[in-house]
């Protein structure tokens, strides 16, 4: 008897634990081709010492705002608005009133994604994208000075796990080569953040 009341509550927490695992699969909305995605990635990036601007300023937080616009064939098109701080390698006293202090780079962009698994809840992705890099220097008494504007390329991988609906944590690395001035900087960016499809 002892082991029949086993087995009667062995198979019941089976059908339980099955029914579980279907009602949270049931929360799960993939998105599909012609859905858009709104998402927000807080990151750190960090330049490479090489470069005029690479030479100058190191590492520093980022923030990041990406549409993501799912196509066909598990390809997608994005907007990536991304804004980064970074430090300056060697501070000087601050004294030195006309040193600089921090540099901002924002750049504005475009991407196209390849993305794999698309049917399961984990999707990988590979990124390329180009566009648009504004500079703005602070200088140690609060002075603002203006680098010459530039174009990047990037190339970077990354995953969606959905774990609600349609929406999924984000996370990314990034390579940028960051053209200013006739120079080539070299930056590498990690972030991690969350992603919104729109239903229909």
């Amino acid at each position: 008897m002892k082991q029949r009341a086993m087995w009667a509550v062995a198979v019941a927490v089976l059908i339980g634990a099955g029914a579980g695992t279907a009602q949270a699969a049931t929360t799960l909305i993939l998105p599909r081709p012609g859905q858009v995605g709104i998402g927000i990635q807080g990151g750190f990036g960090s330049m490479l010492d090489s470069g005029n601007l690479g030479k100058q300023f190191g590492s520093g937080p980022e923030l990041a705002i990406r549409l993501r616009y799912r196509m066909r064939y598990e390809r997608g098109l994005g907007l990536s608005f991304e804004s980064q701080k970074l430090d300056v390698r060697d501070a000087a006293p601050a004294e030195s009133t006309y040193a600089l202090n921090q540099l901002t780079a924002v750049l504005s962009g475009l991407d196209f994604y390849q993305l794999f698994n698309t049917r399961s809840r984990t999707q990988p992705m590979l990124s390329v994208g180009a566009g648009l890099a504004q500079y703005h220097a602070r200088l140690n008494d609060g002075e603002t000075v203006y680098p010459k504007d530039g174009l990047y390329l990037s190339a970077g991988g990354g995953v969606e796990r959905f774990f609600f609906r349609s929406i999924a944590f984000d996370v990314s690395g990034r390579y940028f080569l960051l053209f200013e001035d006739g120079k080539t900087n070299q930056n590498f960016q990690a972030a991690a953040g969350i992603i919104l499809y729109a239903s229909y």
